[in-house]
């Protein structure tokens, strides 16, 4: 296989990376697809890297839900759940929604409160503590529960808590998960999980709060058989988005409907808490799937990092406005706790992770005191800082508890399951991108170094952080609203769908500006008239911030992702630069 040639001759860039553009067979095929659509060429480039034929590109960059939802029977146990759901409705039992504490629990929660409002039937919410209870359902909960309601469902978890099910004797159990199932099933009415072994695993890449949505879907179905209504499930699927790109699902099939039909249901501001929340973050434009994934689910999830494990799913499934300022008011506070946290983990993880080395298959660290609730967000951060699988564990106790991140390609929470099986965890589990774990302190080493075979396997050790993979090269002129609104047609972007991003060659650096700590503000031309800015975020924690600051009148190639800017009511193009070369 012949080495392709760096793009633009970038062999090394400013963050040392290679700089790779699309294969001759993916420009052959751009071609043809603007030949044959007349869709501009950057657009073309970004359906021809996700495989989109030219009688495939309308419905691809039109998705509809009709087109794309399942049929919510196609999973296993989902007829038994619905008619069970609806049974307790009707029967007007004690229902009770145990639900996990991030932000696919929470709004997998606020999806069944509000449906079962509609009929006038109140649930109780729980949701356990991340540091006194841990994950997923616990036997003394359960019992609780079950002592006091008839039907507990369990949301986005569930699914390995056999001993924790078998508790709640009193009750009967559901449970609506998509985390990896192990080879029995816990003691329930109902699993349903496009995660179980039995499944096909066609709908493997839905998040918690699609699988409910779909069992609300089946309700609903069946209601209406019988001649009655269920409430208008569109209305739902604003929290079917925030969870499917906060969750990082990948972003595929009827999970780009979900996105894409969900942000047009934010954009109406109907409900009070995601109302509440973007009021609380200033967010002044219309939502993005950017902003479901460092906007508002952040926020949701603070409450389960560092605050109140309840607070997101109470936030988001509330009908009172003034009850949503305040918890938002919360969430916002707790978020601003949990980011300080964050940072002072973030750079002692850091520093050990580069002691052990970031090319190895796993790049991990631990430490004592480390807080539970941000792990997960620190070990997001080193798998992008290596390109490479990433656990971060905060012991406490003689015990480590850790949070794990993947990268494309590599299944990491089936690995933490063999893991677990071979006795080297006390527990653990997850899906491809994120998993779990709980260990003994005195476990840890092993553990990573077992861990770090099974991803080498996968090739973990092979994937190359140096390497920047662009779709094209764009002219400044080029780059303006409508064909920014057009690459956002092709979205929405995030895991499995790689956002587009495109180098401008031989520009001079007309304008740069240190912004807050460590961002950076460039004003960039290539000197036929036309501008563009630029904003690089975290610029000054490497070597780019300090290079195009004092660029001395250099020349750079400049790569990044383009967003539109909405600056008192008008719109702009900005490139949010992410590597910068010297042009030679």
């Amino acid at each position: 296989m012949l080495h392709q040639p760096a793009f633009l001759d970038v062999e090394s860039s400013l963050s040392g990376r290679r700089w790779v553009g699309p294969s001759i067979e993916l420009d052959r095929a751009a071609e043809a697809l603007t030949q044959a659509t007349r869709l501009p060429r950057p657009v073309a480039q970004v359906l021809a890297r996700r495989g989109i034929a030219a009688d495939e590109a309308d419905g691809f960059l039109n998705p509809a839900l009709r087109d794309l939802l399942p049929d919510p029977r196609s999973l296993r146990d989902m007829e038994k759940a619905a008619t069970r759901l609806i049974q307790a409705v009707q029967r007007k039992e004690r229902i009770a929604v145990f639900a996990d504490y991030d932000v696919d629990g929470g709004t997998s929660a606020a999806q069944l409160i509000v449906w079962l409002r509609h009929f006038g039937r109140p649930a109780t919410l729980y949701v356990p503590d991340r540091i006194d209870e841990g994950y997923g359902p616990n036997a003394p909960a359960m019992a609780d529960l079950a002592a006091a309601h008839d039907l507990i469902i369990c949301v986005d978890c569930g699914t390995l808590s056999h001993d924790a099910l078998a508790a709640a004797t009193a009750a009967e159990v559901i449970v609506l998960d998509h985390h990896l199932g192990g080879e029995t099933l816990p003691p329930a009415l109902a699993v349903v999980n496009p995660n179980r072994q039995d499944e096909s695993g066609d709908l493997a890449h839905l998040c918690a709060a699609a699988v409910v949505f779909l069992c609300l879907v089946e309700a609903n179905r069946q209601l209406r058989v019988s001649g009655q209504s269920g409430p208008d499930l569109m209305r739902f699927l604003d929290l079917v988005a925030l969870a499917t790109v906060a969750d990082v699902a990948p972003l595929i099939g009827v999970n780009r409907a979900f996105v894409r039909q969900g942000l047009k249901v934010m954009a109406r501001r109907d409900r009070p808490g995601l109302v509440a929340l973007g009021d609380c973050a200033r967010m002044d434009t219309a939502p993005a799937a950017y902003h479901l994934g460092y906007v508002l689910g952040p926020r949701v999830n603070a409450g389960g990092r560092v605050g109140q494990a309840d607070l997101g799913a109470r936030l988001l499934s509330t009908d009172n406005p003034h009850e949503a300022q305040a918890l938002a008011e919360r969430l916002e506070g707790f978020n601003t706790e949990r980011r300080e946290i964050e940072a002072a983990v973030r750079a002692a993880a850091m520093t050990q992770a580069e002691e052990r080395g970031l090319d190895a298959p796993l790049v991990w660290a631990a430490g004592n005191g480390w807080h539970p609730g941000v792990v997960g967000i620190v070990a997001s951060r080193l798998k992008e800082t290596a390109g490479r699988p990433a656990i971060v564990i905060g012991v406490e106790d003689g015990i480590g508890k850790g949070s794990g991140r993947s990268v494309s390609g590599i299944d990491l929470g089936s690995a933490i399951q063999r893991l677990a099986s071979e006795g080297l965890l006390i527990k653990g589990g997850g899906h491809k991108m994120a998993a779990g774990l709980t260990v003994a302190e005195d476990q840890i080493d092993a553990a990573m170094a077992r861990l770090s075979e099974l991803l080498a396997r996968q090739g973990a050790g092979a994937l190359g952080p140096a390497d920047l993979r662009l779709d094209g090269m764009l002219m400044p002129g080029a780059a303006n609203v409508d064909l920014v609104e057009m690459l956002e047609n092709a979205g929405p972007y995030g895991a499995g769908a790689s956002g587009p991003r495109f180098a401008f060659g031989d520009c001079a650096i007309l304008f740069a500006k240190r912004v807050g700590e460590s961002h950076l503000k460039i004003t960039f031309g290539d000197g036929l008239g036309a501008r563009l800015d630029a904003i690089a975020f975290s610029a000054f924690d490497g070597p780019l911030g300090p290079a195009l600051l004092d660029h001395g009148g250099k020349r750079f190639h400049l790569a990044g992702r383009l967003d539109i800017n909405t600056w008192q009511g008008r719109q702009s193009v900005q490139l949010r630069l992410e590597d910068a070369a010297l042009a030679t």
